[in-house]
């Protein structure tokens, strides 16, 4: 019987067989599949029979035996891999064990076994919880946290319906400061603080009308920055959030912009971020305008959209907001006549930030006039870039390789900018001078 004769039925019945079959019932199968064709050709029915409606014996599904009075499985001892302990004791006692399903005495025991490794495991994870509280309590050198306490546990009391057993209750524990020392050198703590080394809120209140004092007074900015960072430590330590810490972060921060320390005023900035967003009262509305020209000094354009897009009307009529929107908007339009009036008239501090950022606008647009004009007055430049006076307009365009007069050796009233060599020496400054923008402790 040649398979070539066969109905094509019957040739995608074989098919569809042989790619059912395993290792495991592969010999099998194969002997059923010959038996089944070799009937139906000695019965003249290859090519009527409904082969898609065959099913081989050896490839039906086979049904999983099922325990009585319990759903465990166990596999033969027969026919699994023992170890090597398995082995020599089976063959020491020359007897195989075999397990009965039907032996309640054994299934019992089994179940208790399993009972009691679950509550093993239920102890472990219920202690795991507090196993850092455990090591923290046996250090020496954190013993008095938990000194005069109500409870082991610092996680709050157990029969408070609303208390999280895995939110540590710091308040418990917060440190109050007992050091009467007005003044205190910053030093970074590197091991946990001790109440003695910590002023109290009374004696920081001291310390910053003395700081106040002293700064009026000339003292040098190294000193009172240090006063400063120690100050807002023993704060941060005693967990202190108030108004007087408002004041202590807004003194520092405009104390930091007059000297220029812009790292220490972005750390201030920072946190009276945090200390308004918490609802604290301040002078919001001046470190908001500070906020907007950091960000239009950075040029970080897509998070000042976001930022002023968030300010309420009532934020933006604030006169020193109401400036810093308009240096903004002098900005994008390239008014460079409008920037430096608004330079020349900034409230509060913020000229102090705007001077950080006034060089690169200066040369911008010493750019522009040099491309609009052929020669220009040294005094127009002096008076329409905000300069303090001639000879700093002559010394900015000296350090920017465009001092270029058509009459140098002229008093610096009547000296005039060659306008074409001045503009090309810019815009090769320019370029590799101001490209990039650095902030030290930018946040």
């Amino acid at each position: 019987m040649s398979a070539e004769s066969w109905p094509p039925q019957l040739k995608d019945w074989v098919a569809k067989c042989l790619g059912q079959m395993t290792d495991t019932n592969r010999t099998e199968a194969q002997a059923e599949l010959r038996q089944v064709i070799a009937d139906a050709f000695a019965a003249h029915t290859l090519w009527t029979t409904d082969w898609a409606g065959v099913q081989l014996k050896a490839l039906m599904p086979q049904p999983t035996p099922q325990f009585n009075n319990t759903n465990l499985k166990r596999k033969n001892n027969e026919h699994s891999p023992a170890t090597k302990k398995v082995k020599k004791a089976l063959k020491n006692n020359g007897a195989t064990p075999s397990f009965d399903p039907n032996d309640r005495a054994a299934l019992d025991k089994r179940a208790q076994r399993f009972q009691r490794e679950h509550e093993i495991e239920r102890e472990k994870s219920s202690t795991s919880r507090l196993g850092s509280l455990a090591s923290l309590k046996a250090n020496h050198s954190h013993s008095h946290l938990f000194a005069n306490s109500r409870s082991t546990s610092p996680f709050g009391q157990s029969d408070d319906p609303e208390a999280d057993p895995n939110v540590m209750d710091w308040d418990r524990y917060t440190i109050v400061g007992t050091s009467q020392e007005i003044f205190k050198d910053y030093l970074r703590l590197t091991t946990e603080p001790k109440p003695e080394q910590i002023r109290p809120y009374p004696i920081l209140q001291q310390t910053l009308l003395e700081l106040k004092k002293r700064f009026r007074e000339r003292t040098p900015y190294n000193w009172i920055c240090s006063q400063f960072k120690s100050l807002r430590q023993d704060l941060t330590v005693q967990r202190i959030k108030n108004e007087f810490t408002v004041q202590v972060y807004e003194i520092h921060g405009r104390i930091a912009l007059e000297c220029g320390d812009m790292v220490e005023y972005n750390q201030c900035q920072a946190t009276l971020k945090t200390l308004y967003e918490l609802g604290i009262p301040g002078r919001v509305e001046e470190f908001t305008a500070y906020r907007i020209l950091m960000l239009l000094h950075g040029r970080n354009m897509s998070e000042l959209n976001l930022y002023v897009g968030q300010l309420t009307p009532k934020q933006k009529a604030d006169p020193a907001v109401l400036h810093a929107l308009q240096v903004q908007r002098a900005l994008a339009m390239g008014n460079y006549h409008a920037l430096f009036a608004l330079y020349s008239s900034s409230p509060n501090m913020g000229a102090y930030i705007m001077d950080h950022f006034v060089a690169r606008e200066r040369a911008k647009a010493l750019m522009v006039i040099t491309k609009a004009y052929k020669s220009i007055p040294l005094s127009f430049i002096h008076q329409e870039l905000a300069f303090d006076g001639l000879e700093q307009a002559r010394e900015f365009l000296a350090d920017h390789s465009a001092a270029i007069f058509t009459n140098p050796g002229s008093p610096d009233d009547q000296k005039t900018l060659d306008c074409k060599p001045a503009g090309t020496q810019l815009n090769q400054i320019f370029e590799t001078k101001y490209r990039k923008v650095a902030i030290k402790g930018a946040i």
